[in-house]
């Protein structure tokens, strides 16, 4: 699909490109999806596209709501919720899932339903379960409308931390050691399932790292030193996930890359790193998104590391079958040797986060990002492709 297909009759000129964004979720990421979406709306073209801004609520309820940025950023470093901007306590917004209309309905208990127009492209910017992990993605599958990002496969993939490693390896990419603590492992036998972590730190040793193996923005997570605060990390994880993936140490410096996708394929930026903090430690949810620690850009690497991190951030794009961005997480060991930790399938995207960060140093300002998203996503057809 493409803008030249968006005319209404010969008498009329072309109609902009309608633009659905979609923030907030069920997950815990719902914050920091509001803050995304605050500054995506701030920057897409208006002259452009038009935008209907839609949240999801921590509930599931699809809300109309205010196209106000300035009431979607931290404040008192509290992150703001879609039950703040939504228009109405009880309207809903319903997407077709007929994909030959694309006519988005909004209703209220007791009034006829009004219709909102059509939707040519929606940019979910959700993190994390119910909108990252290929459900979202999924049911756009179904109602026929263009989306940015990846598919359902590579949105599922991309979220849960122990099927992207065994995707990575068996394309020749390094991770580092882990392992993994299914529910039913845990139900069935806690000290068994405790024993095979003890065991695991018998192997390579403290800290680990404990992680709900399907959530993001470092929520969940724990630096273990020692067998006493193991149980705690364990509930943490688990409040989050019933999964929990735990992983050995790395020591090397944290190297990030992003990817984009153009009309002849994906590209990587230049790299960054990300420095220890100072006030924390490691670069958890309060590091990222509260207190903003500046990663470097671009990251201090050789020529040939840079090409390398570049190089294997594409593979590890085209590896999970990514479409439209991505944020590829790497160390650099002492040994210097990139191992990948993971991937983003819709990372961090405020102006302050690192993929756009990244992306302005390589040439392409936040603006045009978007605007390249979204026309990814017009060129793009759904179902099998």
């Amino acid at each position: 699909m493409s803008t030249e297909n968006l005319s209404q009759s010969p008498e009329q000129p072309p109609r902009k490109p309608r633009v659905a964004v979609v923030f907030g979720g069920r997950s815990s990421e719902h914050g920091i999806s509001v803050v995304t979406a605050g500054a995506v709306l701030k920057a897409i073209d208006r002259s452009q596209y038009d935008v209907l801004p839609i949240g999801i609520t921590a509930d599931g309820r699809w809300a109309l709501t205010a196209d106000e940025p300035e009431r979607m950023a931290i404040t008192d470093r509290r992150t703001p919720s879609v039950d703040q901007l939504a228009e109405s306590t009880e309207g809903g917004v319903v997407l077709p899932v007929d994909p030959a209309s694309r006519e988005v309905v909004y209703s209220e208990p007791g009034s006829v339903p009004k219709a909102l127009g059509e939707v040519d492209v929606v940019f979910p910017v959700l993190h994390g379960p119910y909108g990252e992990d290929g459900t979202l993605q999924g049911l756009l599958e179904l109602s026929g409308v263009p989306y940015v990002g990846s598919g359902v496969l590579a949105s599922a993939v991309g979220q849960d931390k122990e099927y992207m490693k065994r995707v990575f390896t068996s394309f020749g990419l390094k991770v580092g050691p882990y392992v993994v603590i299914r529910p039913r492992e845990w139900q069935r036998d806690e000290s068994a399932a405790r024993k095979k972590i003890i065991d695991f730190a018998g192997e390579h040793g403290w800290p680990l790292f404990v992680k709900p193996a399907r959530a993001g923005s470092s929520i969940g997570i724990t630096k273990v030193d020692d067998l006493s605060g193991l149980d705690g990390a364990i509930a943490e994880a688990q409040r989050h996930d019933p999964k929990i993936l735990v992983e050995a140490a790395l020591r090397g410096r944290e190297i990030e890359c992003g990817v984009l996708e153009f009309e002849d394929g994906p590209r990587a930026s230049v790299p960054a790193e990300i420095p220890p903090p100072d006030a924390h430690a490691y670069y958890d949810f309060e590091a990222k998104y509260i207190d903003s620690t500046p990663g470097i850009v671009p990251a201090p690497l050789t020529e040939e590391e840079t090409a390398e991190v570049r190089r294997l951030a594409v593979e590890a794009f085209e590896a999970a079958s990514c479409e439209g961005l991505v944020r590829a997480d790497f160390f650099l060991t002492e040994d210097g040797d990139f191992v990948i930790n993971e991937i983003n399938t819709m990372p961090g995207f405020t102006p302050i986060s690192m993929y756009p960060q990244m992306w302005q140093a390589t040439g392409i300002g936040y603006p045009e990002l978007v605007d390249r998203l979204v026309q990814a996503a017009l060129r793009r057809s759904t179902g099998l492709r």
